[in-house]
């Protein structure tokens, strides 16, 4: 079989077979709509919480007026005690309890320990409890200079100086914003590799003949390009579409995004060449998922990770391309600024695709020899 007539085997092979489709074509179009959906409002609001005022001040009522006028929480009631507010979060009527102990005020103005709020919350729920705390913060400094900066400034003390945070890049500070241009990169390389993997074991469980290195060049030429057209879609679709954070330099894309698909495309060929059945294929790499995308660094950086586990993390396409896609799609950067990751990826499209190439075509070499 010539490189064309594998080439177009395998684009027919995918578009007629029901399980190759839905996974590389369908789930690229499913997944872009359904992972964003559950972060729409893309950051925490009115996370309910109780409240134990036992100053009960000017201050502290102020700090909750500005409390209940914040996005972040929703103040349930306000309690005597805190045996009360305790019993009442445990019983799930709340996330989180707000403390304004006795002599806050006196803390505030003069730095004298003995007063301050505290926070107590579920745990369970990370983003919760930090929303409760920006919430909280917020309301204190709005509070505390309102009614004490002048105060101070008339005793000659100093006020607190004001730090003000503005968000370079992400600048909704919204979950969505900040986790699907990650995730976006791991959807494309598991779609990819699954059906990859998966047409390839099909091939052995049908019988086929060993590929000849003509075949075996056009089904990878196949591959990556649908890996290509996929990435395209979502970066120059999709991500309009959600209206994430995006910068989209499309002179860099077009060098990295093949990388990507003829890596990932090789991989998927290699390992499927392993598996002697197509459901055995998925079986076994459909759990890669979650792993795959902790491995990126996205949620917790590679620096902090064992130096071993973060060496081994780059040899998955997806960690690379998170470190590629991220920086020239959300921030601006240019292709010298992932030019190592770039390189990197691209020698991984060759190891792998050599490592397939053996493995796919090795009968059929030593057919051709005999």
């Amino acid at each position: 079989m010539s490189f064309r007539e594998a080439f177009e085997e395998t684009w027919r092979t995918v578009l007629t077979s029901r399980t190759l489709a839905s996974t590389m074509l369908l789930a690229v179009v499913l997944y872009a709509f359904y992972y964003p959906a559950p972060y729409a409002h893309e950051a925490t609001q009115s996370v309910p919480v109780l409240v134990v005022d036992q100053e009960d001040s000017g201050l502290t009522r102020e700090v909750l007026r500005n409390l209940a006028a914040t996005r972040e929480v929703r103040i349930v009631a306000s309690v005597a005690d805190m045996p009360s507010a305790t019993a009442r979060m445990r019983a799930g009527e709340a996330d989180g309890i707000i403390l304004m102990s006795r002599g806050v005020t006196r803390s505030l103005l003069t730095g004298a320990p003995g007063g301050g709020v505290g926070v107590w919350v579920k745990a369970a729920y990370l983003l919760r409890a930090s929303a409760i705390g920006e919430g909280v913060s917020a309301a204190i400094a709005g509070a505390a200079e309102n009614r004490l900066g002048s105060a101070a400034r008339a005793l000659g003390l100093r006020t607190p100086v004001r730090v003000i945070q503005e968000p370079l890049f992400n600048t909704g500070a919204g979950y969505k914003d900040y986790i699907f241009p990650a995730v976006a990169s791991v959807i494309l390389q598991q779609t990819l590799l699954f059906g990859v993997a998966t047409f390839v074991a099909g091939r052995r469980e049908r019988g086929d003949p060993p590929m000849r290195r003509a075949a075996f060049l056009g089904a990878w030429a196949a591959m990556t390009l649908l890996g290509v057209f996929a990435a395209f879609f979502y970066f120059g679709f999709i991500f309009w579409l959600q209206d994430v954070p995006r910068g989209g330099n499309i002179p860099a894309l077009l060098v990295t995004v093949p990388c990507f698909a003829a890596a990932v495309a090789a991989l998927g060929l290699f390992l499927g060449g392993l598996f002697d059945r197509s459901e055995r294929a998925m079986a076994v790499l459909v759990p890669t998922s979650v792993p795959l995308f902790f491995l990126t660094g996205s949620a917790w950086p590679l620096e902090q990770m064992p130096s071993w586990l973060a060496a081994l993390a780059h040899l998955a396409p997806s960690t690379l391309a998170v470190h590629i896609f991220v920086p020239l799609n959300q921030m601006g950067a240019g292709l010298n600024d992932v030019a190592a990751d770039a390189i990197a990826l691209a020698a991984e499209a060759l190891v792998y695709g050599a490592l397939a190439a053996w493995l796919l075509t090795r009968s059929s070499r030593s057919a051709r020899a005999a």
